[in-house]
């Protein structure tokens, strides 16, 4: 008998909706920052990703918001940032989706911020 597989999720869900909405949308290097395994973090995973304009941006946002929505019946507590895309943030409390233009995803650099965390570069599979 093939070992059973364990059933995923809202969160692992949630995730999984969101890097393919990334991936749809074209998304730039996108990755995972796994808190779990640390003590006292404000969520489970940060999703990060950056478009290459304020149109992309605002496009991937939306999407992820729709595509979540769809796969898992979730609404974001929160999301900021639509005012002018540089920085949009959706935020489902276990986990916070940041989407960058790339000069702000730059400047503020988050991945080195939570170092501790475990990242997984996400593939996109871009041609």
């Amino acid at each position: 008998m093939p070992p059973r597989r364990k059933k995923k999720g809202v969160r692992e869900m949630l995730i999984e909706a969101a890097v393919n909405a990334m991936a749809d949308k074209k998304a730039r290097n996108p990755v995972i920052l796994d808190f779990t395994g640390m003590k006292g973090s404000v969520c489970d995973a940060f999703l990060i990703c950056h478009g290459n304009s304020r149109t992309q941006t605002e496009a991937i946002a939306d999407h992820i918001i729709g595509e979540v929505k769809i796969n898992t019946g979730q609404n974001p507590w929160n999301k900021e940032g639509f005012e002018n895309a540089e920085w949009i943030l959706i935020d489902y409390s276990d986990v916070v989706i940041h989407i960058f233009q790339e000069d702000r995803r730059k400047f503020y650099n988050i991945e080195q911020l939570w170092a501790d965390a475990v990242v997984t570069k996400v593939d996109t599979k871009e041609e």
